[in-house]
């Protein structure tokens, strides 16, 4: 579910003020995380990597309360609930969007996770959850990339996610990513706060 709220009545008042307007109003932060939890995780379990950090940003996300803030055309909405947006593509090589309703169980996240984008693949139609605020996600996971800059098209402002192919290190094994957001959603330092708490999410995977 979401409504539309007054501004005013919300800790973004000023950030509202100050960005809906801006022309370039998207920041970009860039960090490196260990992942080494989540390789061993998947090995272990057998599961997707992908599906695994979908599940640690939906997890970290749900417990930001500017996660549930939205700027939508010229209004400030809020959400009750979060979902992650993933990629899918079929058996020719296009590209479909999928967003995967955020459980605390990761079970049924997972679940969800391969019902939904098996289904995107085959129907070759985009899964959309308009009434949650999305996460939109990215993985570019055959390529060695430091990280990319998303398009600011002044329709979708939703926080997005972007990352390429993990690096082994000896003993670790690290994930450069990039994280884009609206600046009337959050500050650079609540952003920040909340890629170190998705580090934590993974350590405790």
């Amino acid at each position: 579910m979401k409504e539309e709220v007054d501004p005013r009545e919300t800790t973004r008042a000023y950030a509202f003020e100050m960005w809906m307007k801006a022309p370039m109003p998207m920041v970009t932060l860039f960090k490196r995380l260990e992942v080494s939890p989540l390789v061993r995780q998947s090995r272990k379990k057998g599961v997707k990597f992908n599906m695994l950090m979908c599940w640690c940003i939906g997890r970290t996300a749900s417990e930001v309360k500017e996660f549930y803030l939205l700027p939508v055309g010229g209004a400030l909405m809020r959400y009750d609930r979060i979902a992650v947006n993933t990629i899918v593509a079929d058996d020719r090589g296009e590209v479909f969007s999928c967003d995967i309703p955020f459980s605390y169980d990761l079970a049924t996240f997972n679940a969800d996770y391969l019902r939904l984008t098996r289904q995107v693949a085959k129907t070759r139609c985009n899964h959309d959850l308009p009434e949650s605020m999305v996460i939109g996600t990215s993985a570019l996971a055959r390529f060695d990339i430091e990280g990319a800059v998303g398009m600011y098209s002044g329709i979708f402002n939703n926080p997005f996610m972007i990352w390429g192919k993990y690096r082994k290190r000896l003993f670790r094994t690290t994930l450069t990513l990039s994280f884009q957001f609206h600046h009337t959603q959050m500050d650079g330092a609540h952003a920040a706060r909340f890629l170190t708490l998705l580090q934590e999410k993974i350590d405790t995977l």
